[in-house]
């Protein structure tokens, strides 16, 4: 895990592209890492009036709508005989658990665009999104005889072809039948959807930008799920950091929803193993316990994250709540090697900072 590459060495795989839109997968062919972080991402795109098949996956994920104004998912949890219909638009995060049948429809008259990432540490392969279709060319009734199926549905062979077989597309495609009307939301199902821009910020820095985490004392689809979610906005210029996840450390898996910056990640041992610009629809890791820090170009930068930890707590490195505050004046003097005289200078510059800082 060492030497391998923080950032992908392709573009995602297109698995899926037809009329209804397109799906995009990363896996740890095109990004190693993600086999040995047990993390994944997919990215779905849809065009207005595209659906996708009820489909279950093998992992736990959270959706980020990064464009879309009447988007709507039906999901079926674990455990469950309900369907219910959820309302989706920019800037709503869906949590999906490992098991759950879901489809996917865009009402809207613009393009419906999805990032999800997620983790895969009980996946079928580690590092990448499985899905299980129950209709289509690829469904999973595909692979029973005629026999079972008209047993297990008491239906005659001829119904049981028409079931299995009247389908098809493999994963999405457009609905032009205008005689079907797809189904409204469900009521009271706003607690299924998290709005970040209703919910105050874990962090926020005036001309600065601001941290949001997505836990599951926000927001109960997650808990008991090993994952958590971030929405990180920089305003142009400014810098979050340097950064690492303490206690019970995560990986933590970025996209970049928008602008631009640079990263720089370093482990350990002191040694730097990422330092990369950053531009829209980029991902990349930080491994457990490495220090992070971002910097926001002219525009600005705005990305969505998943950690795998369910109680993220973000230690700080610079600035006011880092360890450095902390320490007593002796030892910070000597840890450093430098004069009574810096060493009060780096404290008072310490009580003056923060995680993000505008920039100068």
């Amino acid at each position: 895990m060492e030497n391998m590459s923080l950032v992908p060495l392709e573009l995602p795989q297109k698995l899926v592209d037809g009329e209804g839109g397109s799906y995009y997968a990363w896996n740890d062919t095109v990004f190693p890492f993600l086999g040995a972080g047990q993390v994944s991402g997919g990215l779905l795109i849809m065009k207005p009036g595209g659906f996708a098949i009820p489909h279950y996956a093998d992992c736990s994920k959270i959706g980020y709508v990064v464009q879309g104004t009447d988007g709507a998912a039906g999901m079926i949890y674990p455990e469950s005989t309900e369907e219910k219909v959820v309302k989706l638009k920019k800037g709503d995060a869906i949590v999906v658990p490992s098991g759950t049948v879901s489809w996917w429809f865009n009402a809207g008259h613009d393009e419906l665009k999805i990032i999800f990432l997620g983790e895969t540490q009980n996946a079928t392969i580690p590092g990448t999104f499985t899905y299980g279709l129950l209709a289509g060319a690829i469904g999973i009734l595909k692979g029973f005889s005629s026999e079972t199926i008209s047993k297990a549905y008491d239906i005659s062979n001829e119904q049981a072809n028409k079931l299995v077989n009247t389908q098809k597309e493999a994963l999405m495609f457009k609905l032009v039948d205008e005689g079907i009307t797809m189904p409204k939301p469900s009521s009271n199902t706003q607690h299924l959807t998290f709005e970040f821009d209703k919910n105050a910020p874990n962090v926020h820095v005036e001309k600065g930008g601001y941290i949001n985490f997505l836990t599951g004392e926000k927001h109960s689809p997650l808990e008991g799920i090993k994952l958590s979610g971030k929405l990180l906005k920089l305003e142009p210029n400014a810098t979050l950091g340097p950064t690492y996840y303490a206690k019970d450390s995560g990986i933590e898996l970025t996209y970049v929803i928008k602008g631009s910056g640079s990263v720089r990640v370093v482990g350990l041992n002191g040694q730097v193993v990422l330092d990369t610009k950053l531009e829209a629809g980029q991902l990349f890791v930080v491994p457990k316990f490495h220090v992070a820090a971002i910097d926001a170009d002219n525009e600005g930068i705005e990305c969505f994250s998943i950690v795998t930890t369910s109680k993220p707590i973000l230690a700080h490195v610079a600035g006011k709540m880092s360890p450095w505050k902390a320490l007593s004046p002796q030892v910070l003097q000597v840890s450093l090697n430098v004069s009574s005289e810096f060493s009060e200078l780096f404290m008072d510059k310490i009580h003056t900072t923060t995680i993000i800082m505008p920039p100068n």
